[in-house]
């Protein structure tokens, strides 16, 4: 924080006191009757610039009022302060509503091997991550289950949104057999489905199917048979990644693949997929957004999932991984052809030459496809290919910052427009009266700075010295109050006892 920024600050705390009744600290996990975050400057989420200070309260798991502060009236004694049984002072702080992840997966395994599903979900917290998009879990009804224990506050985790993944076994490989499996999805109770790796006459009827029982659709299209314009002939929610859209502006309506190339072989699906974005046809590619966002297909790119592709010694050596890569991870992490996505066998500089440029033609769709009222998302994939959950979600916030969007935008992206994926524009994604009370409270500016939001903080030059500060110090979870390091100090202590335990 600059040395104005301080000293604002501290003008700000003398000339707005805290009401001297209200100033019991909320306890982390569990929810107060009401709960007031004073000074705040809130960035809504609905991409419009910060304002502030304010006072928010939250009564039960409801944002109840949100009263702009008049310095000047509170100073002569006649402005009045709201109350509260808690309180959080947010003076110098930012306060965002809660960041959501649209591509997320819940994983208490890798390869096999238990991992706590503690560690997922505190880092998820610490990170500011209130909503999860869970897309396609192998065991369905396990995902329902956490959702119900988030939803009763039995447990600290994020929202759950489960998306049943259709092509669990057996797959359904007719369109009788799609529909049949929609509708067993739908009585088991899921919020949408994840769709990947199906022909059309099976993709047509599941989508039909799911449209009439209300159920969202996230596609992950992969090389197949469908692409881009199946998306948006048939209303699918969202595409996932990339893959699909590229594939549609294709002339020649396939990849230049080599003879030898293997769709299962990971380092040939890979190595190609960073051959792709330069195959589209650019005139093709703006046909296929304008028809994505005229038929409302969001996209979900999930940039930082591939970002090893394009520099990997720098997915190798992210700095969180001394103290919070949890052992089972880190084995995932290694080159082995057994699991999806540790791939980098023999990848080479030229394979990292072709993914930037990769990078450089996606991240200019991505701006274009905004330019024309595309609705951009933001999600992780993390538990994959060096990127670690919670961690990626805020990595995924900077690389779109690097594809060329304003800070406001991209927060936007994380919220409010991930909300309307979910379909629950009206009450999640925005700083808002009446609102669910999903917030975070931030040390530092991420408009600024968005690397303040990662959980381990962020270095500062104030005054000539070097002052550590940032992360998310409080998530609120549907008005349950969270304390973010506490939470990040039991993840480290967490892969502290795995690490000892795995070198028993």
């Amino acid at each position: 924080m600059s040395s104005s920024k301080i000293c604002l600050a501290a003008a700000l705390a003398l000339i707005l006191p805290i009401a001297s009744h209200a100033q019991v600290a909320p306890t982390s996990g569990k929810r107060a009757e009401s709960l007031v975050i004073r000074n705040a400057t809130i960035v809504d989420g609905a991409g419009i610039p910060a304002f502030g200070p304010a006072d928010i309260v939250v009564r039960g798991n409801r944002i109840e009022q949100i009263v702009w502060l008049d310095p000047v009236a509170i100073a002569n004694g006649r402005g009045k302060r709201p109350t509260a049984a808690t309180e959080i002072d947010a003076t110098g702080k930012y306060v965002l509503p809660g960041l959501i992840n649209a591509h997320a997966h819940v994983q208490d395994e890798r390869a096999g091997i238990p991992q706590p599903l503690d560690y997922e979900l505190k880092i998820w917290l610490a990170c500011g991550i209130t909503s999860v998009r869970e897309v396609g879990a192998d065991n369905t009804q396990s995902i329902i289950d956490l959702r119900g224990k988030s939803e009763r506050g039995e447990v600290a985790s994020p929202r759950v949104f489960v998306y049943g993944r259709f092509s669990n076994p057996p797959v359904p490989l007719t369109p009788d057999a799609a529909r049949q499996r929609v509708r067993d999805l739908k009585k088991m109770g899921v919020d949408g489905i994840k769709l990947l790796l199906v022909d059309r006459d099976v993709m047509t009827a599941m989508e039909d199917e799911a449209h009439k029982l209300g159920l969202r659709v996230a596609h992950h299209v992969g090389v197949q048979e469908t692409n881009a314009w199946d998306d948006i002939r048939l209303g699918t929610t969202s595409i996932e990644h990339w893959y699909g859209i590229p594939d549609a502006a294709i002339k020649d309506g396939v990849q230049n693949f080599p003879p030898s190339y293997n769709y299962n072989n990971e380092v040939d699906r890979f190595r190609y997929a960073g051959h792709l974005w330069r195959e589209a046809d650019p005139e093709r590619l703006q046909m296929v957004l304008d028809s994505m966002v005229a038929h409302h297909v969001a996209w979900v790119p999930t940039l930082d999932i591939y970002e090893a592709s394009r520099d990997l010694q720098r997915a190798q050596n992210q700095p969180w991984f001394k103290d919070y890569l949890h052992p089972t991870l880190e084995e995932y992490f290694k080159p082995n052809p057994n699991n999806h996505g540790s791939y980098f066998l023999g990848w080479t500089s030229t394979d990292e030459t072709f993914w930037k440029e990769n990078y450089r033609i996606w991240m200019s769709a991505l701006r274009d496809f905004e330019r024309k009222g595309g609705v951009i998302g933001v999600g992780d994939d993390a538990g994959f290919i060096y990127e670690m959950y919670g961690f990626g979600t805020i990595r995924e916030l900077e690389l779109q910052q690097e594809a060329g969007f304003n800070t406001i935008k991209v927060i936007q992206h994380a919220t409010s427009n991930n909300a309307k994926i979910l379909g629950r524009e009206g009450d999640l994604g925005r700083v808002k009266i009446g609102y669910l009370a999903d917030l975070i409270v931030v040390d530092g500016n991420p408009l600024e700075d968005l690397k303040v939001l990662y959980p381990t903080g962020v270095d500062h030059i104030v005054n000539g010295k070097e002052v550590h500060g940032g992360g998310v110090q409080w998530t609120i979870k549907d008005g349950i109050p969270y304390n973010a390091p506490a939470l990040l100090a039991d993840v480290k202590e967490m892969v502290k006892e795995a690490r000892a335990a795995r070198g028993k």
